[in-house]
């Protein structure tokens, strides 16, 4: 008999759940396998089995690391790792994939609370967990989707002799209508965000479930337009703008931006946890932006990654690309803007710019802080007292001239100590969703649309800076796909959509073989700040690294090729 890793198909009695105590979804304590014999008796039983399916959640490893979903592996972000195979087309079949397996592995333990649920005598006691069930379901299906294609539909636990196992692949449409089944039936179950008890807080609501067939709609609906499927994109735009406006319609949610906190809002909504970690002493409590996280507690579940000296640490080195994006503060690119300064000094590209430059990336000569002794800041005000306690002075001579802040803490801790939350949904996404759906479905979008929605992003912190308005747009020569687009890009960078981005909209094929290039070089005081990169110089820029390559089989990953072995109606992607 065949071992089919798809399904993990198991011969035991029971599985193995996961417990949380005091109902915490932070507080993952296993406990021993249970038998049917002795469960699915009552609702806190199946409530149990559900909390295993929070483990499945994103977390900082998937957007740090060399994961599908990293920025990593998009043409915004380099690593001190250096090249990476699947940003620069290289990449080949593998053998085994962990998130083929992992996912078909998760699906089952899915699929088996349903099934048990279907023999439960009072459905209405279980139906969230159900609604869990199908949107934990959805969501597995999901990165399948955006990695594979097509995949094999399973909806039942299955057994060795299953003919399942040797099925094809249902396609593409097959797979989306199974995510928009499974999440439509979990909005009608599911309880609003202020129906949640506070033991419960964390658990997915109906706006979570909202929210993600919001992305889930434009992923799909967006990759069918540009393959030239009008009919069916416009369908499946129309559920991504209705679903995000039922998000923005139900007032369950908002952007963090505690007047408290002003500009520096953008940097702690990343860094926000319960002990000192911001200047107005907030806590979780203060974030409403999260839909759903995978939450971290100190004392419970902390994230045990060194974040913070992967983020400070320039492990992650920023592209002069994504760094041009910035908008200068009059609204303008810098291509079309008075208020850009240039590249001569190493300081002189962030003046005027967006302020989330700021929170984001880190400058020269400018103090930061981090999980160092002495490390913690004391006053926040930036005095002689708080400078003592900083990190030192950033100079960008390394990497590539980009290093980022964002996710590294500001508190003193031990190293893998931080546990603040990973924004798996926030509430930012929801409205860049709405405005790109409204303006991919219309071929336009009204200036109170974007104000409803992209603006509020845009002008979190940047107050001053004038809305995106199809007036803007005009006078200036702008695109308006080009301005929605920048401002995804900009707000979610290292939240693992940029490379997804790039596929649906069918740019990958143009933007991914460009080199990825760090700073000006030529011409600026880099030539003598860094004088040993000038071999690396290529037209002015520090190059990182060129001669990369995208195929149209690059839009999907390679099958593996153990899973073809053991199923050769599955087949594998076109050009592998």
């Amino acid at each position: 008999m065949k071992n089919h890793t798809i399904y993990k198909v198991l011969t035991i009695a029971g599985i193995i759940f996961f417990s949380f105590g005091c109902n915490k979804l932070v507080e993952m304590k296993p406990i021993n396998e249970i038998s049917d014999a002795s469960y699915w008796k009552n609702a806190e039983q199946f409530k149990l089995a559900a909390n295993e399916y929070y483990t499945y959640l994103r977390g900082f490893a998937d957007i740090l690391d060399n994961n599908p979903h990293s920025d990593r592996r998009s043409d915004i972000l380099y690593s001190r790792d250096g090249a990476n195979t699947f940003s620069n087309g290289t990449n080949t079949i593998p053998i085994t994939d962990g998130s083929w397996n992992t996912a078909y592995s998760r699906i089952r333990a899915t699929n088996y609370l349903l099934d048990k649920a279907a023999t439960y005598p009072s459905p209405a006691e279980i139906e969230k967990y159900v609604a869990e069930a199908k949107f934990f379901r959805a969501y597995l299906y999901f990165d399948l989707l955006q990695l594979f294609g097509g995949v094999p539909i399973i909806k039942t636990p299955l057994s060795p002799e299953s003919p399942e196992l040797q099925a094809p692949r249902n396609n593409r449409d097959e797979v989306v209508d199974f995510i928009i089944a499974d999440l439509e039936s979990a909005i009608a179950a599911l309880p609003l965000e202020s129906a949640i008890a506070g033991a419960d807080k964390g658990r997915v609501s109906k706006g979570t479930a909202q929210a993600f067939l919001s992305r889930v709609a434009l992923y799909e609906g967006t990759w069918q337009k540009f393959r030239n499927n009008s009919a069916r994109a416009n369908t499946l735009l129309d559920k991504a703008i209705i679903n995000a406006d039922a998000v923005v319609s139900s007032k369950q949610y908002e952007l963090f931006a505690p007047a408290v906190l002003g500009d520096s809002a953008q940097k702690y909504l990343f860094i926000l946890e319960n002990q000192q970690s911001n200047p107005a002493n907030l806590t979780k409590a203060a974030n409403k932006e999260y839909l759903l996280a995978n939450r971290y507690d100190f004392a419970s579940r902390q994230i045990r990654i060194n974040i913070t000296h992967q983020m400070q640490g320039n492990i992650h080195w920023g592209a002069k690309k994504l760094m041009d994006m910035y908008l200068c503060q009059d609204g303008l690119p810098i291509e079309k803007s008075s208020l850009f300064k240039g590249y001569k000094t190493t300081l002189s590209e962030y003046e005027n710019r967006d302020n989330r430059v700021f929170y984001t990336w880190m400058q020269d000569g400018k103090y930061y802080w981090n999980n160092e002794n002495p490390g913690a800041r004391t006053t926040w005000k930036g005095d002689a007292a708080d400078i003592a306690s900083s990190g030192g002075r950033f100079s960008p001579a390394g990497g590539s001239g980009y290093a980022p802040q964002k996710f590294a803490t500001e508190r003193r801790l031990q190293d893998m100590e931080e546990a603040y939350d990973y924004p798996v949904i926030r509430y930012a996404e929801v409205l860049l969703n709405y405005a790109e759906a409204v303006f991919e479905k219309n071929g336009t979008i009204g200036d109170a649309d974007l104000d409803k929605s992209l603006n509020l992003v845009r002008n979190r912190i940047n107050k001053q800076m004038p809305k995106l308005s199809n007036t803007l747009v005009q006078t200036h020569g702008l695109d308006m796909r080009t301005e929605i687009r920048r401002e995804r890009t900009l707000e979610l960078f290292l939240e693992g959509f940029r490379v997804d981005d790039l596929k649906r909209w069918k740019t990958a094929e143009t933007e991914m073989p460009k080199p990825i290039e760090g700073i000006v070089w030529t011409g600026t005081a880099y030539e003598t700040r860094w004088a040993g990169i000038k071999n690396q110089v290529v037209n002015g820029n520090y190059r990182l690294e060129g001669n990369r390559i995208w195929a149209e089989k690059h839009y999907l990953l390679p099958v593996p090729s153990q899973q073809i072995q053991l199923n050769p109606n599955l087949t594998q992607n076109p050009g592998w």
